[in-house]
């Protein structure tokens, strides 16, 4: 079942079946997730993201916001986009979550043709707990994240702590 609610003209929130969700913590890392994609049945894909993860040995889904359909930014000529976040636990460290989440990513069907184009999925790392890193592949926390509204809409959202 999905239930939508319209904010304004161009943000609509919609709640699925496991878009929020929110279960135990069994310990280990806080990350927060931010998820996208344009491209396809997108609602269908972040089911089927949820799913994976949730059979993953190397997370554990502890709470997930509603998803917020909203427009791109950047390059323009593109549909709207689907946006949610996913709070994690896991043991990998912030390079290897990276490794792990850009697999998931080709897995999905992600390919880069260029910055800010159409997608399958995106999956970026938002927070990893309170660290900070700053390397060419990784910047913690994600260096736009209090910018975009795909972020701090559904986070408003959230009940959990990161």
């Amino acid at each position: 079942m999905v239930k939508k609610n319209i904010l304004d003209h161009k943000h609509t929130l919609i709640f699925t079946s496991h878009y929020p969700y929110v279960t135990k913590s069994r310990g280990g890392h806080k990350v927060l997730l931010g998820i996208g994609g344009n491209i396809g049945d997108v609602l269908r894909r972040f089911e089927h993201l949820f799913w994976y993860l949730k059979r993953s040995y190397f997370v554990n889904i502890v709470e997930t916001a509603p998803i917020l359909k909203n427009p791109p930014f950047g390059y323009m000529e593109q549909n709207d986009f689907y946006n949610s976040l996913i709070l994690i636990e896991t043991r990998l460290t912030p390079k290897a979550l990276l490794c792990y989440i850009l697999r998931i990513e080709r897995v999905f069907g992600r390919k880069r043709l260029f910055k800010d184009a159409p997608r399958t999925l995106d999956i970026d790392i938002i927070f990893y707990e309170n660290i900070k890193v700053d390397t060419k592949n990784l910047t913690l926390p994600h260096p736009e994240w209090m910018n975009r509204n795909s972020v701090i809409i559904p986070l408003a959202y959230m009940k959990g702590q990161i």
